[in-house]
């Protein structure tokens, strides 16, 4: 099923049976740069998919040659800074407008993984960090681009990259804004698992996702979102509190009894 995005022809969603929606950016003759339109369709995606019932799993692309090549320097020049709102302004709880577009994916309530190809730049680069898992092409070109421009990364990127990327790795592709491939996004930490059919590849995981109890899903995607900033002994009783209201449920004893039946679960959708 279609899903309608605004403003058009940026953004599309198309959900499965099973839950899976396929999430693209299709701004595919800029390799999906990153303009003031296509700001506001990927947060009108996040707004559409947070309250989609039956949601599983996302799986985050770009069409055509790229997943996202960065800001569009052009389209944004040409907009009047008296119009924008200020960076320091609060427009989604914790963040701006900018930082939303990636941190979005993470505040989902389902996983979400970006399937990379092409450029990855700048901007794209940290809404792919967004993403819980990342599977990248190998041959992928990927760069933490913004100094290049006078600019630091500032749409969440230190933020999510916190726990995931090496600190000084992290602090030297910064500063010089070198570009990696695929493959060294995997050392780097940028990556989860590199493969040269990444869409392919995350939508066989999504579909897998989606044979689990959605509830445990969702319960470990709080624990995960919680944990690089709680103690340990808030972890082990947010652990504990989870575990409590998925024990014993519906979805809990199918999850069970479809793995001893080898059959794929029947689960109700939270």
């Amino acid at each position: 099923m279609e899903h309608e995005v605004k403003p058009a022809n940026r953004v599309s969603i198309r959900v499965e049976g099973n839950g899976v929606a396929q999430v693209r950016l299709i701004r595919s003759d800029k390799m999906n740069a990153l303009d003031p339109d296509m700001f506001a369709a990927i947060l009108d995606a996040g707004r559409v998919l947070y309250d989609l019932p039956g949601l599983r799993c996302v799986v985050l692309a770009g069409e055509g040659r790229s997943f996202c090549a960065g800001l569009d320097l052009t389209s944004m020049a040409q907009t009047d800074r008296h119009d924008r709102v200020p960076l320091t302004e609060r427009t989604h709880g914790s963040a701006n407008h900018a930082q939303q577009v990636a941190m979005q994916w993470r505040r989902l309530p389902v996983p979400v993984i970006a399937a990379v190809h092409g450029v990855c730049f700048g901007g794209g680069l940290q809404i792919a960090s967004g993403a819980d898992i990342r599977v990248v092409d190998p041959t992928a070109r990927m760069a933490v681009m913004e100094m290049k421009w006078g600019l630091v990364p500032d749409m969440g990127g230190y933020a999510l990259w916190r726990g995931m990327v090496r600190d000084d790795m992290l602090r030297e592709l910064t500063y010089t804004n070198r570009e990696f491939t695929g493959e060294q996004a995997l050392e780097y930490g940028f990556a989860t698992i590199v493969d040269a059919n990444p869409v392919a590849r995350a939508t066989a995981m999504a579909h897998e996702i989606a044979n689990r109890n959605p509830h445990a899903q969702r319960a470990a995607k709080r624990l995960f979102n919680h944990y690089l900033h709680a103690s340990p002994e808030e972890i082990l009783m947010a652990e504990s509190v989870e575990q409590q209201k998925l024990m014993g449920t519906k979805n809990q004893i199918e999850a069970v009894m479809s793995q001893m039946e080898k059959r794929t679960g029947v689960f109700i959708d939270p």
